[in-house]
């Protein structure tokens, strides 16, 4: 698939989360996300990271030296700007990495999608082509070797299925979730590699 169809893929992807976005309460905003110790609004901060200059990012990294402790002070950054400012940010500006890695932009931004819309119980059907997409390549930086090695993967919804080993079945969405370490999505799979994927994420 070639960088082209990505973009696409990205921009339907943003602007399917900016139409969401727009629709919350002030106390959705507020909800704890899937990602640790974020609520729904930090997790959008955490996605305008790529609108950073790279010499500022530079700077946070010199003074946070950890990705999680950057991550959270570039969220930490966001923190007094109004909700609305931050969904016209996200919407407006694309930054250097959705231009020239949109596969990687991709992949991080549909598990944050899930990470808002699991918390408020705002379901959706993921397009095919981005979801399997997002199977064929998950975010790098989430290891998601460590936790699928050896094992074998088969979606039920869509036409994917992936490794070698004791077999795991459901939903992609499901699957792509694990992979990137969310537990929430060991609910919706089964088959005899299920207790070696959930010792995974939870040791």
């Amino acid at each position: 698939m070639d960088r082209v169809s990505y973009r696409g893929m990205l921009a339907a992807e943003r602007g399917e989360l900016v139409e969401l976005l727009r629709d919350l309460s002030e106390q959705e905003w507020e909800t704890p996300s899937l990602c640790a110790g974020w609520r729904v609004r930090d997790v959008l901060a955490h996605l305008l990271t790529d609108t950073i200059p790279p010499l500022s990012y530079a700077r946070f990294a010199l003074r946070h030296p950890s990705v999680d402790r950057t991550n959270n002070a570039l969220v930490a950054s966001f923190a007094d700007r109004p909700t609305g400012d931050l969904v016209d940010r996200f919407e407006e500006k694309a930054g250097r990495l959705a231009r020239f890695a949109p596969r990687l932009v991709l992949a991080d931004l549909l598990v944050h999608q899930q990470d808002i819309r699991r918390p408020l119980n705002r379901p959706r059907t993921i397009p095919a082509d981005r979801l399997t997409a997002v199977l064929n390549h998950p975010d790098p930086f989430a290891f998601p070797g460590k936790r699928t090695r050896g094992l074998r993967f088969v979606a039920t919804d869509v036409p994917w299925s992936a490794g070698k080993g004791p077999e795991i079945h459901g939903p992609g969405e499901a699957i792509a979730l694990a992979a990137v370490g969310r537990p929430i999505a060991l609910d919706d799979l089964t088959g005899p590699g299920l207790p070696e994927l959930r010792r995974r994420l939870d040791g």
